[in-house]
């Protein structure tokens, strides 16, 4: 359409315009241009319009580009809800059988408890048979009042419960706060508590007051702390995590009769600490572990970081639902004449994960 062309023409001269680097990183933008609009009569729908608009920004072998569209939901979509508990994967019998109910599952609020090992026999008064999908029963269930027939194989009674399934975004949510309580015990285990564990779930303020709260608080008397980056996706915070992290002692407090009551600075961390980072960093959780490399803080432990150091600017378009990035703002590295941006950050320790422990979670 002649919308999309437009589209099309305005994105590719902003991305001209605006990009960080003047030459577009060495590429020819009016050749991309010609090849990728020859495509245009061909699209009937914005989503493959957004899949090309971003394929062509993505020549520029530049972080934070593409483009998206993302329409207004509607209540007729399908949309799986979600139970909050995992499943046996090898029970072959009729229903399903639970493994683990979730911290914060909406099955927490049923009358009776729901144990691991019991069975969800029906949802809705459909039965749940290995010929049927027990996902799409809970299709546009989230937050609706949902019967679920339940099976205690052990006592052979049966019973209804009624509770309300969340969204997927709400079981991601539980699923990573499961994953950083579990590292946090490996790690009080490994350390016999003298080590403390934070993950930074994303550059931003709500992830610093997080790692504060528990830096200064349930690990104030550890002798060290993991500041675990893993899979953080970025934001703006590479300064703010630095600058706690690097706190000195400078002065002891003794009030009368007292010694070794604390030091200053006490808004900050000042013992031992290390960054841990992977491959899926990304953007500001690649700037700031070189942040604090470049500080000298302490070590990387990890896997090396794409270079992902730019600042984008998302654009929403003239149809209110596609958006595209462009990466405006260079970050380089001081004394080096070198741009964070497609230089890869390699560990001090480099540690992958094993494989095999990856697939069994």
């Amino acid at each position: 359409t002649a919308e999309r062309a437009y589209m099309f023409e305005h994105a590719w001269r902003q991305f001209k315009k605006k990009f960080y680097l003047e030459d577009l990183h060495g590429i020819d933008w009016d050749f991309y241009k010609k090849e990728y609009a020859k495509f245009l009569p061909y699209i009937n729908n914005s989503i493959d319009f957004a899949d090309l608009l971003g394929e062509m920004l993505g020549e520029s072998n530049a972080s934070h580009t593409g483009a998206r569209y993302r329409p207004d939901p509607k209540s007729s979509n399908d949309y799986t809800a979600s139970l909050g508990i995992y499943l046996d994967n090898d029970y072959a019998g009729n229903g399903v059988k639970i493994v683990e109910v979730m911290d914060k599952s909406p099955m927490l609020k049923a009358k009776q408890k729901i144990m691991p090992g019991m069975i969800i026999e029906s949802i809705d008064g459909v039965k749940i048979t290995p010929d049927n999908n027990y996902y799409a029963l809970l299709n546009r269930k989230v937050n609706d009042k949902t019967r679920l027939g339940l099976l205690d194989e052990k006592t052979g009674k049966r019973w209804n419960e009624v509770v309300e399934p969340i969204s997927l975004s709400k079981e991601n949510q539980l699923a990573y706060e499961r994953w950083v309580k579990n590292r946090e015990k490996d790690v009080e285990r490994l350390s016999g508590g003298k080590i403390g564990y934070v993950h930074v779930e994303g550059m931003d303020s709500d992830s610093f007051r997080e790692v504060y709260s528990k830096a200064l608080g349930k690990y104030n008397d550890t002798k060290a702390l993991i500041v675990d980056t893993r899979f953080n996706g970025g934001g703006w915070l590479h300064d703010d995590l630095a600058t706690f992290l690097s706190g000195k002692p400078y002065i002891g407090i003794e009030p009368r009769g007292q010694k070794n009551m604390g030091v200053e600075p006490a808004s900050k961390w000042n013992k031992p600490s290390a960054v841990l980072m992977s491959e899926g960093n990304y953007s500001d959780a690649h700037m700031f572990p070189y942040t604090y490399k470049a500080l000298g803080i302490g070590k990387l432990i990890g896997m090396p970081v794409p270079g992902t150091g730019t600042a984008v600017w998302w654009e929403k378009m003239l149809d209110g639902k596609t958006v595209f990035g462009i990466p405006q703002v260079g970050m380089r590295m001081i004394g080096q004449d070198k741009l964070l941006e497609n230089s890869q950050l390699d560990p001090d320790i480099k540690v992958k994960n094993d494989p095999a422990k990856v697939n069994i979670g």
